[in-house]
């Protein structure tokens, strides 16, 4: 028994969703599809989204939830929206917005331009803080790990990218000299 497949998902105002081969959601923030995983079906009743699983097998249990998620994640996503925070720590660590491109000067030899994917925000302030905004949580998650992954935290500094909030457990480095 899937215990978030069988939650009801309730459809916040200004939120609309329509289902065929694939489950379309409208909202203020913009529009979401998602083609409807094999084994499920959904409904909507009285702005209550409910997902039901044709079957009792294994793989119909597991898309059962991750179908329920998925839809979960896109009405969140038209209505209110998702943000992934991230600093930048390090002297002369630094990043421009510049259109729809990001300059990222990571301590390398070379500036990393990062052009920024179609639905995605990227704001970047002086004091070296990283917002990226969107409506798919899935999207923006990705957004962020690449932006991380320019330079990811340093183990015995913490100099780099880490998301806000990131705890960075520090090594000793190299015992004093005698």
């Amino acid at each position: 028994m899937s215990r978030i497949g069988n939650q009801p998902i309730s459809l916040p105002k200004g939120v609309t969703v329509t289902v065929t081969d694939s489950v379309t959601v409208k909202g203020p923030k913009g529009e979401l599809s998602r083609p409807v995983v094999d084994g499920t079906a959904v409904k909507v009743e009285n702005d209550i989204l409910v997902v039901s699983r044709s079957s009792d097998s294994r793989t119909h249990r597991a898309n059962h939830g991750l179908m329920r998620a998925l839809i979960n994640n896109m009405v969140i996503g038209v209505s209110a929206g998702f943000e992934r925070r991230l600093e930048i720590l390090g002297v002369g660590y630094k990043a421009q917005s510049k259109g729809s491109e990001v300059v990222f000067n990571l301590g390398y030899s070379h500036p990393i331009n990062y052009k920024v994917p179609a639905g995605i925000t990227v704001d970047v302030d002086k004091q070296g803080k990283i917002s990226v905004k969107g409506i798919d949580k899935e999207v923006v998650g990705q957004t962020a790990a690449i932006i991380r992954g320019f330079r990811p935290p340093d183990a015995y500094k913490g100099k780099g990218v880490r998301y806000e909030g990131e705890y960075i457990r520090l090594k000793a480095g190299k015992a004093a000299k005698a």
